[in-house]
């Protein structure tokens, strides 16, 4: 066995702690992107002049997630988790220090580089719960995947509110007031980088390989390999590509709707409390829940949580079309439960994917998925407001409910037998 893994473990105990270990680093590296992410809109405001602008420092961080998800794919597979997620904490902290410089030398330019970088801390979040999967048995992959998703709820929660004492930092620092939330996330996501770094031994997913007889390749990769081994997947294996669809058109159904209700709640004189807390309500449903979707899916089965997930995200969108502008009870419902279809979703089909992939492609068929429910999530990001405008917030709910209903076809999809 290579020195990296280790000889005569007990994988049960691995598993634990790689499971202890992932859950400590999402709680913390998901407070270092959410504490700069409640302040980058309005520091890319403030630079750049123009309101208008103001969106692109998000549009720039969600194209960084979807090319960081594929590039540290490739790094997993041959380097392992712990190397991949430790540079993707470490490119976000990079990240955030441009963001601080930026606010100082008052540069778009320097802020979108950096939002680009943050979009990898973004990515290591996500592709994180499928490191608790490598070594997890087939009864349990899907509540261990869970639980890490669970942990990104302490840092989602948490982050937004240190706003206050990143305004402090700045002070002190003597920085921009809206960077200081960025000076205290390059920290987060550097010590969320060590802790990986040190306690993520041995490596879960090189571990996995080396039971199974798997060699990482040594020396360059050729480009487009990655790609190629995702594609050969999912012609032998179909249920892969319907769970990737699932999970891209359950992501940007969530997307396009959730960041256009706070205006339409706004253009009915909903007060920014009532709104934060409409969409406190709609992080609660994503991840607060997601061990009890975990129980359910390896319980009932993935596919039958994948397709009640569908189903609850187009009863969601149902209320939330019908919605009055400002505030209701249909928009709070609908919120809720655009979160746990979401939930149900995002669990099933990752674990879809974990279940049905060989080990020999697993990162690359990871990476991939998650490059495209970032990509989907840009898109229906940028057709949201162009949708809203025109037609209005119920035809966005519709346009997210065709979504959805892939949700519920793909799901159906995932019974098909390996």
């Amino acid at each position: 066995m290579s020195s990296r893994v280790g000889t005569d473990l007990d994988l049960e105990a691995v598993q634990r702690r790689t499971v202890r270990t992932l859950v400590v680093a999402q709680a913390v590296g998901a407070v270092g992107v959410t504490i700069g992410v409640a302040t980058a809109s309005l520091l890319a405001r403030d630079i750049s002049g123009s309101e208008t602008m103001a969106g692109l420092a998000q549009t720039f961080q969600v194209l960084g997630t979807a090319a960081a998800a594929y590039a540290l794919a490739r790094v997993m597979r041959r380097r392992g988790r712990r190397v991949g997620i430790s540079l993707g904490y470490l490119a976000g902290a990079t990240g955030a220090v441009l963001a601080v410089v930026a606010g100082v030398v008052d540069s778009m330019i320097v802020l979108l580089g950096g939002a680009l970088l943050l979009g990898a801390t973004s990515a290591v979040n996500s592709g994180s719960r499928y490191a608790a999967t490598d070594l997890a048995a087939e009864e349990h992959r899907a509540r261990a995947l869970s639980v890490v998703v669970w942990a990104t709820t302490i840092g989602a929660v948490a982050g937004p509110n240190l706003v206050g004492v990143g305004g402090a930092t700045a002070r002190r620092l003597d920085i921009p007031e809206l960077t200081g939330g960025f000076a205290i996330g390059a920290v987060v996501l550097v010590l969320a980088a060590g802790w990986v770094w040190l306690r993520l031994r041995p490596d879960p997913l090189l571990l996995a390989q080396h039971t199974a007889g798997v060699v990482p390749a040594e020396g360059p990769e050729p480009r487009g390999r990655s790609w190629g081994r995702f594609v050969a997947v999912v012609r032998a294996v179909p249920a892969v590509g319907a769970a990737v669809v699932a999970m891209a058109c359950a992501h940007a159904a969530m997307v396009t709707v959730m960041i256009m209700t706070p205006l339409h709640m706004e253009h009915g004189g909903a007060h920014l409390e009532v709104i934060g807390f409409v969409i406190s309500i709609h992080v609660l449903g994503m991840f607060a829940f997601s061990p009890l979707v975990g129980w359910a899916a390896d319980r009932h089965g993935r596919s039958a949580v994948l397709v009640t997930g569908g189903v609850v995200l187009l009863v969601s969108l149902a209320l939330c079309g019908l919605s009055p502008e400002g505030s209701s009870w249909q928009i709070f419902a609908g919120l809720f439960l655009l979160g746990v279809g979401w939930s149900c979703a995002t669990v099933a089909a990752s674990t879809v994917i974990a279940d049905r992939t060989p080990i020999e492609a697993r990162t690359d068929v990871q990476g991939t998925s998650d490059m495209a429910m970032a990509l989907t999530a840009a898109g229906g990001g940028g057709l949201a407001g162009v949708i809203v405008g025109a037609l209005g917030y119920p035809a966005l709910a519709l346009f997210a409910a065709l979504l959805a209903g892939a949700v519920v076809v793909a799901g159906r999809l995932t019974r098909a037998p390996a």
